[in-house]
């Protein structure tokens, strides 16, 4: 499945303010629905490395008119991206279908209990250290020298014993390894050489979300580090998607929903659908 990226934010790393107005972002939607995305992801407060927080009450400022608008106009389901419980309530009651916190729930005591009084899906990313405390050229994490995939692993693995003690059930919880979160360009790619050992230790019956869409450890190997919008990080996500896919992956959450999509179908046609299927 395509998680398509809608960042309503004026600072997000690679499209902060383009679509700032409920009508731009609505439009925006609009254009990935009917380019084939299966869910929008909506983030109202940007966690490049650095960025600044925001309050709820800015927060839901920026989300909530662009929930309404999609409802009111589209039909695709919407993901709210947000480490917040009364943005998570407030965006639910709006229309959003799922909850996509990069903490876990570890930023917010209530953010877990207030999902599973929701009844809504959510999804939990490995995060290691806030988004403030992340900075270009470090890992900002994770030791250079820990095992990623045991670190990744026995931290998601605890907060998902944690979602369904508080109530949430394990078929409505999907896992996100954090790919671009407090990890070095190494880690960030042993995320995906390994990522079927990571559902192994984890879940191999949850689904999987991988978002790498544009990252800058595609610009440092390209060595385009500062140009999130250059046309070759779209290539280099293309390969990532692909190999995430290859690996076990079950959603990507990417920006260029029209181009990705052509890459998940050639990779979902080689690993995991019956040639038939495809006329072949």
């Amino acid at each position: 499945m395509v998680m398509g990226v809608l960042n309503v934010t004026p600072d997000s790393f690679s499209d902060g303010g383009l679509f700032i107005s409920p009508a731009a972002a609505v439009e925006r939607a609009r254009q990935m629905q009917e380019a084939g995305a299966d869910v929008i992801d909506i983030g109202g407060e940007s966690t490049r490395p650095g960025a600044e927080p925001v309050s709820p009450d800015e927060e839901m400022r920026r989300v909530l008119p662009v929930i309404e608008g999609i409802v009111a106009s589209l039909t695709i389901p919407i993901s709210l991206d947000t480490s917040k419980a009364s943005v998570a309530r407030a965006g639910v009651a709006a229309g959003a279908h799922l909850i996509n916190d990069i903490s876990a729930g570890t930023f917010d005591p209530e953010m877990l209990s207030s999902i599973a009084a929701l009844g809504v899906p959510c999804c939990l990313m490995h995060l290691p250290v806030r988004p403030q405390e992340m900075g270009w050229s470090r890992a900002g994490g994770i030791s250079p020298d820990a095992d990623v995939v045991a670190v990744v692993s026995d931290f998601l693995r605890e907060r998902v014993a944690a979602a369904q003690e508080q109530g949430i059930a394990r078929d409505a919880i999907l896992l996100d390894p954090g790919f671009g979160f407090g990890k070095s360009v190494e880690q960030n790619l042993s995320l995906i050489r390994q990522l079927s050992q990571i559902r192994t230790l984890v879940g191999t019956d949850l689904p999987w979300l991988l978002g790498t869409s544009r990252k800058s450890t595609i610009g440092r190997i390209l060595g385009k580090e500062r140009d999130a919008a250059d046309p070759e990080r779209t290539a280099g996500t293309a390969a990532m998607v692909a190999l995430s896919i290859a690996a076990g992956a079950d959603l990507v959450r990417v920006h260029d929903v029209d181009f990705m999509l052509q890459v998940v179908r050639i990779a979902d046609a080689i690993v995991r659908t019956a040639s038939a299927s495809y006329g072949v």
